[in-house]
């Protein structure tokens, strides 16, 4: 429509409204104009045309703010349903930020929060040109977001390094500047009563902010706080989820942990109580502990093992088990030395019974350390078991050892059919100990040797105030030495044990209790009291002291080794050391009567050194040496004179 065919004030505002209602945009009204002046309308008709195109122009701006905030609470609208999904706490900051500057038209938009310490950080940006640095700290009551904090109301400038209306932090500022920012808005996040942070917006061009758009930014901020707080408390149900996750599995572990203490404890208990001894109790908590497991006693010495050779730990740190083993028994707990070698003391009451020693494979939980302490319990209990038996059978057993040990002896054949029954074996090797406590009280040596001869499957009874034990074995020195080791720290004071043996048959028994009652006696005679040794360790003493005087054993003992180089390399060393001693010890004396050179007497006493060890000369060894000679040539002579007579005897040549 053209002016041209309105000839009236209303044609014209007609045709105003007409334009409005199309929604035609402003240069049409602007043409309008034009073509009335050009048509040479009155100054009234043209008056009113331009009041009519003002108002139009009114309407438009008023729709055009209406649909803009149409859209922006559509956009809020999308913005509040996006802030419902399940986002954690950073990747919800990064959905706001986008959002505002989408919904605005910002060139930059981010997020400050406060910290535990109450300092505000930068949290998320987006539109960020320089790579605004995450985790920037905020001064509190500082730049726009400080104001809009404090004044619990929205801060904006058009032009943020030439506005001094706030304070500036020069660490912002420098981000402004590198940024080429100059308009700025803040809006605060506010929890309830309590501001929580800021969501700025910003351009990098002079622009003066609406109430429209401010009113904007705040509901956005508003939805913003909602969903932080949302999001925190997410992340807080998350992470107690997870702990109680982690606390149910760690539980679903110590019960399966717990369950495998209680099967295994269970398992070692049945054994014990059926019967079981030492070293299937030692296999059995090996197998449970998954290592290696060595029982030992007071003194240190293995009763039992889970090894296939039954013997020592391999690489054992004596020196440091032994002080784990105080440390157990003090603490009354388990104790790991270095090498990862746990000790649990064995103890009942107050009573030491000894030690579990365990190298596991890999290290001990807390249950592993309860499963080692019940295995320890176990056999602690166990011991006690076969001390408990070996007291009941303690009268029997001393019976049989009486009638073994009287003169003369009772049926052999009933003596060996009663030892039968008791579970020995008379007629394998068997050494004979006598062990005499050097003052206190008699009757806890009495129970400890009912235990021990128990355990060691053998036989005691108490004669002249002595222990009597018989013992399965061929070592009678090592038999003393055990039984004293074991012994004398147990009652506190000395103990002197003598032994003898070995035996092979009940009628043994009585000659090697005359020969260990000798040897108790030599050694009270020679000073020795408290010590412990078997007939063979006196020496040329033991010979005069056994009842079968071992000769053969003696001179073994003494020179064998001397004797055996001769034999087997035609040498003279045994005349050599003859001429030597013959000689009052004079190397040189000894070469004349030998014909030879005083250095081959010294070469060949060299090598009588090496053969006898580095202390051959010493009174006491070379008194042995001497006499072992003499024996040894007196028994050469009574040899050659048996043969001679035997020469001399005439020949029956009657037998057909």
């Amino acid at each position: 429509m053209t002016w041209e065919g309105a000839d009236t004030g209303g044609a014209s505002a007609l045709t105003v409204l007409e334009l409005l209602a199309q929604q035609a945009p402003p240069h049409r009204f602007e043409e309008l104009l034009r073509q009335a002046r050009r048509s040479g309308a009155s100054a009234a008709e043209l008056a009113e045309l331009e009041r009519a195109v003002e108002l139009a122009g009114g309407i438009h701006s008023s729709f055009s703010r209406r649909e803009q905030r149409e859209a922006g609470l559509a956009a809020l609208v999308d913005t509040a349903r996006d802030l419902t999904f399940p986002y954690d706490l950073d990747s919800l900051l990064r959905v706001i930020t986008q959002r505002a500057r989408r919904l605005l038209d910002f060139d930059m938009a981010y997020v400050s929060l406060r910290g535990g310490s109450g300092a505000s950080y930068i949290h998320s940006t987006e539109g960020s040109k320089t790579g605004l640095s995450t985790g920037l700290r905020v001064l509190d009551g500082r730049g726009l977001g400080g104001e809009a904090q404090a004044g619990d109301a929205p801060a904006w400038t058009s032009d943020y390094l030439n506005d001094d209306r706030f304070p500036h932090c020069e660490a912002i500022d420098e981000v402004v500047r590198m940024e080429g920012l100059h308009a700025v808005m803040a809006v605060p996040l506010r929890n309830g009563d309590a501001s929580v942070g800021a969501l700025y917006g910003a351009d990098r061009r002079i622009r003066h902010y609406t109430p429209d758009e401010l009113g904007l930014m705040c509901s956005l901020a508003d939805l913003a706080a909602v969903a932080i707080e949302k999001a925190g408390l997410l992340d807080q149900t998350r992470a107690e989820v997870t702990e109680l996750e982690l606390d149910s599995s760690r539980a679903r572990t110590t019960l399966t942990r717990m369950r495998h203490v209680s099967e295994a404890h269970s398992r070692i208990m049945n054994l014990v109580l059926a019967g079981g001894d030492l070293c299937n109790v030692a296999k059995a908590a090996g197998d449970a502990l998954d290592g290696a497991v060595m029982i030992r006693d007071p003194g240190g010495r293995s009763l039992a093992s889970s090894l296939p050779t039954g013997g020592e730990l391999p690489g054992l740190d004596e020196e440091a088990v032994a002080k784990a083993s105080l440390d157990a028994h003090a603490g009354r707990r388990p104790v790991v030395t270095g090498d990862n070698t746990w000790v649990a003391p064995v103890i009942a009451g107050s009573e030491d019974l000894g030690v579990l020693v365990t190298r596991p494979t890999t290290g001990l939980t807390a249950e592993d350390e309860r499963l080692l302490e019940l295995a320890a319990q176990s056999v602690a209990f166990l011991l006690l078991m076969q001390r408990s038996t070996a007291v009941a059978e303690g009268p029997v057993r001393d019976e049989l050892l009486d009638d073994l040990l009287a003169d003369p002896q009772h049926s052999p054949h009933q003596i060996v059919q009663r030892a039968r029954r008791l579970g020995i074996d008379l007629r394998k090797p068997h050494v004979l100990v006598v062990a005499r406590p050097e003052g206190g009280e008699q009757g806890r040596a009495v129970v400890w040797a009912s235990s021990y001869a128990y355990r060691m499957s053998g036989l005691k009874t108490v004669q002249g105030g002595c222990i009597v034990l018989l013992l399965p074995g061929l070592d009678a020195s090592a038999a003393a030495r055990a039984v004293s080791g074991e012994l004398s720290p147990l009652l506190g004071h000395p103990v002197s044990v003598g032994s003898a043996g070995p035996g092979w048959s009940p009628d043994s028994a009585g000659r090697m209790y005359r020969e260990a009652t000798r040897c108790l006696d030599a050694m009270s005679a020679l000073g020795a009291g408290g010590s412990a040794a078997s007939v063979q360790d006196l020496g040329f003493l033991g010979l005069l002291l056994s009842d079968d005087h071992d000769v053969d054993g003696f001179i073994e003992s003494a020179i064998g080794p001397v004797l055996d180089y001769d034999a087997e390399r035609f040498t003279d060393l045994t005349r050599t050391l003859e001429a030597y001693f013959a000689s009052g010890g004079s190397p040189t004396n000894a070469a004349e009567a030998l014909h030879v050179h005083p250095n081959t007497v010294s070469r060949r006493l060299e090598r009588i050194g090496e053969l006898l060890g580095a202390e051959w000369q010493k009174p006491g060894q070379v008194l042995e040496v001497q006499l072992a000679l003499r024996l040894q040539r007196t028994r050469d002579v009574l040899a050659q004179q048996r043969g001679l007579e035997h020469a001399r005897q005439p020949v029956d040549r009657t037998a057909s």
